[in-house]
């Protein structure tokens, strides 16, 4: 089988390039800091969001990307959206895309009551509401779920114990945490479940809402290894761009050969993941039963990926590199974020043993 895209799939991911291109660029992410000294530069007292370019993607229907054509979406798959997380990923946009269009869109289109879901996705597919996604210690570790933008986004969607809750921030406390990106605003969420917030599973937790939190997971981990190889590619480009600028004994560094290695060696990790990613995306929208391995299979790779590209990348900065006025640090500490959120290399290594020997 030939994990390549498609024309359309091209067309699309290109539109959102350009889009991106527009709308984040470096000062935007550094906006989005609350520190205008640890982004440097920037207003500061951002909150992990760019509006111009959440708002962008909301009109060019990339929210509504897989929502059904009935609630006002494109109807599209896992297939069509990982592709453009790939670019999320390069612009390095903090906004919870993946979390709305992807995970909270998947459950609440296959899994959710009518009812719920009819509220809901037309909302998404407009592009009015964020959604952050947190999971119970089972999986995040260390007692209530860390969510990412959490004092910006419009809802909560809480996994615990085999139960999916859509929460309202009104019914969550926040614990803002450190993270070595300040871009993502990562706060403790904690909650009370309830029979009102209640999407998928029951008091008890039932069969279904274990599938449906799996599934989920693995959503969110897939976006998450997207957005690492885009992060890749982008932190790659700007090392070769440095490199080619550089000079050194009179001739650009990118012409001597152990920087050429270092960068070749990165790259090639790269495009050995993006296959994966796009394999479990093709798995994901087919509902393959060995999903959760393909998943596992494109996360670890990504996340290995993305941290030989940040080494590489900055062993050639040299020291400009550790500054925080180098573009560089902004793509770099996002991938050293997402490379251990939803499960780092180690555990998806784990978690595919435990599929070939279970």
């Amino acid at each position: 089988m030939r994990f390549a895209l498609s024309d359309e799939q091209i067309e699309f991911r290109d539109a959102v390039a350009g889009l991106l291109a527009d709308t984040c660029g470096p000062d935007d992410i550094r906006a989005a800091w609350a520190d205008p000294v640890l982004a440097g530069g920037g207003p500061g007292g951002g909150e992990g969001r760019v509006p111009a370019a959440w708002s962008a993607l909301g009109e060019m229907g990339v929210l509504g990307i897989c929502v059904p054509e009935a609630h006002g979406g494109l109807g599209m798959t896992d297939e069509d959206l990982v592709p453009l997380l790939v670019e999320v990923g390069r612009a390095c946009l903090p906004d919870p895309v993946s979390s709305t269009a992807g995970v909270t869109v998947g459950l609440l289109r296959d899994a959710a009551p009518a009812g719920i879901a009819g509220d809901w996705l037309p909302r998404i597919a407009a592009g009015e509401v964020a959604v952050g996604v947190g999971f119970g210690p089972d999986r995040d570790g260390g007692g209530a779920p860390t969510v990412a933008a959490a004092s910006s986004v419009d809802a909560f969607l809480l996994f615990d114990r085999g139960e999916a809750h859509l929460v309202p921030p009104s019914a969550v406390h926040l614990t803002p945490l450190d993270s070595v990106d300040g871009a993502r605003h990562l706060a403790r969420v904690a909650w009370n479940p309830s029979e009102a917030t209640l999407v998928v599973g029951s008091s008890s937790g039932s069969e279904a809402g274990f599938a449906a939190t799996n599934v989920a997971f693995d959503r969110a981990a897939l976006g998450a290894a997207a957005m690492l190889v885009g992060l890749s590619q982008r932190m790659l480009a700007i090392t070769v761009l440095y490199a080619t600028e550089r000079q050194q004994f009179g001739v650009p560094i990118g012409t001597f050969q152990a920087v050429k290695h270092h960068l070749a060696d990165a790259s090639l990790a790269v495009e050995f993941a993006l296959p994966l990613v796009l394999r479990a995306a093709n798995s994901l929208a087919l509902g393959d039963p060995e999903a959760a391995a393909h998943v596992s299979m494109a996360k670890a790779k990504a996340s290995e990926a993305a941290k030989g590209a940040a080494a590489a990348s900055l062993q050639v900065h040299g020291a400009i590199g550790y500054t925080v006025e180098c573009d560089l640090h902004l793509y770099m500490k996002r991938a050293w974020a997402l490379a251990v959120r939803y499960g780092d290399a180690e555990f998806h290594r784990r978690r595919i043993r435990s599929t070939l020997i279970g």
